[in-house]
């Protein structure tokens, strides 16, 4: 969870997160049914019943909504692909699939997964319609619910990364080319395609004087938002591609004694280098790693008297990597594990450290070696 999400709970091991935006959708969702939806559908309710009925409401849809997300988590963990989170924020929910499916048949089922959850849940709902037909109050919940996850359903399905359809598309052509990169590179333009079309039809319905177009392009702004990261990322990915640890790692790792204060810390070697990462030795042997995040635990007042023993992460319990592992891994283990840096060890001791601002830096001379190839390559070359 970041710090932009409120804690809910766990649900199969699976931490799930409320992110501060969906208290803006949450609002605008009870508002919309309590003097919208049921007010139209049932007109004697008293004022107070229409805004109890928009708020459980709203909240039943998100409930739905981590369904949905819980049936892409529970097929993923079927293929052993990890779970990071779940989280819920203003368009919906969103799981975080820690690794990429490892076969197309496992991308196909993990992606159609949500889809059957929200199918399900509409058939369920509209069961409950006519068992629950003399109650208004539940059968308005019960219609607007199959509803809601019936168009979630059709909504969900468009052929546009990253939506649930646009990675069974992705699947698909994973399946007939072999090639997954190339797969997500088709998916994602296709999903930037129909990103371009719901701004358009957005943007009509704006002009024609419908003011709900508005979301509709936002939708859109999203889409193409979303599928346009994809295709850097597969750029970035590539780039990398065939590199390793040893090659973007930062060999100069200061090492401070396990006694130095935390003060001393601070004045000799952050203010005076602007080192932000310490290997913490006792002799020869390293024991820790001491970074600004461990120091600003700490309250200043007692810096003075804490040593770097006390505060550093013990070496048995850093997350670490080989020097000979691909930059990619390194990158992709980073992001699953919410760290910036890894301590590069071989043979049980550390040859470097490796933080995303030396992958930045490596990508950065790539791309200007790049430009600098294609400047000297002559048309002879050509």
């Amino acid at each position: 969870m970041t710090r932009h999400n409120i804690p809910l709970g766990r649900i199969l091991g699976i931490p799930i997160g409320l992110d501060y935006s969906w208290s803006l959708i949450f609002a605008l969702l009870t508002w919309s049914l309590a003097a919208g939806y049921y007010p139209a559908e049932f007109k004697n309710w008293p004022p107070l019943l229409y805004w109890l009925m928009g708020a459980v409401t709203a909240i039943m849809l998100f409930a739905s909504v981590l369904l949905h997300e819980l049936g892409h988590s529970v097929i993923a963990l079927r293929f052993k692909i990890p779970v990071r989170s779940i989280t819920l924020f203003i368009f919906g929910g969103v799981a975080q699939i820690g690794a990429e499916p490892p076969s197309a048949a496992a991308e196909f089922f993990v992606a159609i997964a949500g889809p059957i959850v929200s199918f399900a849940l509409a058939v369920f709902f509209s069961v409950v319609k006519p068992v629950v037909a003399g109650i208004e109050p539940l059968w308005g919940l019960a219609k607007y619910l199959a509803y809601i996850n019936m168009a979630l359903v059709l909504f969900n399905l468009v052929p546009g990364y990253p939506l649930d359809g646009g990675r069974v598309f992705r699947a698909i052509v994973w399946a007939v080319t072999r090639d997954m990169r190339r797969a997500t590179l088709i998916a994602a333009n296709v999903g930037r395609f129909f990103g371009f079309v719901f701004i358009f039809i957005g943007v009509l319905r704006i002009f024609a004087g419908d003011f709900s177009g508005l979301w509709i392009a936002f939708i859109g702004w999203f889409l193409d938002n979303a599928a346009n990261a994809q295709v850097h990322q597969l750029m970035f990915q590539g780039l990398l591609a065939g590199h390793t640890v040893s090659q973007a790692m930062s060999r100069r790792c200061v090492a401070v004694p396990p006694d130095l204060t935390l003060q001393q810390l601070v004045d000799e070697h952050i203010l005076g280098s602007g080192q932000r990462c310490f290997l913490v030795n006792r002799g020869e042997d390293t024991i820790g790693l001491m970074t600004l995040h461990r120091i600003k635990e700490v309250a200043r007042e007692e810096w003075a008297t804490t040593s770097a023993a006390q505060v550093m992460l013990p070496l048995e319990k850093l997350k670490r990597i080989s020097p000979d592992a691909e930059l990619w891994t390194a990158v992709q283990q980073m992001d699953r594990d919410g760290v910036n840096q890894l301590p590069v060890m071989n043979d049980g001791q550390v040859v470097g450290m490796l933080n995303r601002e030396d992958v930045l830096t490596f990508l950065r001379t790539l791309q200007e070696l790049g430009e600098h190839n294609k400047r000297m390559r002559s048309p002879i070359d050509e």
